[in-house]
């Protein structure tokens, strides 16, 4: 398999696919476009049908959504447990993913990933307010649920759900962001540690602190 992704201090989409190829620990090719070029626009268009990494080269198969590769592998490898076991605690890792694929706009707007400068705080909009209190509030449920089973993650062990919140947990850290004035008693913060914790992270991490 031959994974296309972008810079990585910034590519967040392309962080979520590698952390789980990490997790799976099984062999792949990367190959990286490098961001915010003259030429960006035409080499990942020359490698993608979207226009956009991430994607994913496996044989004649390529696959261009982050969530999607993710869902492949999950299948693909099944002995990874790549998703939780538990049907019910399945389908709620597979809902908090789905919920920040699709959502949380004007966070994302507001706080672009960037990994290598020093941290600042920034003044954010009441909308990226209400996104950070969504987030608080889905990952404390969540920590919460009976089922959860042992692991620091967010339905216990290490899921693809946890690779969709890794880049967010950058921008708390790059932004400033105090979790418990949104809410947080404590176990959110310590959930968004844990994921910068995992040595896969750090290993995407030290590739940034390369590509500067």
């Amino acid at each position: 398999m031959e994974l296309i992704i972008g810079s990585k201090r910034w590519s967040s989409w392309s962080m979520r696919p590698w952390l789980v190829l990490k997790h799976a620990n099984v062999g792949f090719d990367e190959r990286l476009i490098p961001l915010r070029r003259h030429d960006t626009t035409p080499a990942v268009a020359a490698l993608s049908p979207s226009g956009l990494i991430p994607a994913l080269k496996d044989g004649d198969l390529l696959i261009w959504d982050s969530l999607a590769i993710c869902e492949y592998l999950a299948e693909k490898l099944p002995q990874a447990n790549l998703w939780p076991k538990d049907p019910a605690a399945r389908a709620l890792a597979r809902s908090a993913a789905s919920e920040m694929h699709s959502g949380f706009a004007s966070l994302r707007g507001e706080c672009p990933m960037e990994l290598v400068d020093e941290p600042h705080d920034a003044q954010l909009s009441e909308a990226t307010h209400d996104n950070i209190r969504r987030i608080v509030k889905l990952c404390a449920d969540l920590l919460g649920r009976p089922e959860r089973v042992g692991g620091a993650f967010l339905l216990g062990e290490w899921s693809i759900a946890d690779a969709f919140y890794t880049p967010v947990a950058t921008r708390f850290v790059s932004y400033g962001v105090k979790l418990s004035d949104f809410g947080d008693r404590g176990e959110v913060g310590a959930y968004m540690e844990a994921l910068l914790e995992t040595p896969a992270y750090l290993a995407w991490l030290e590739g940034a602190k390369a590509e500067a």
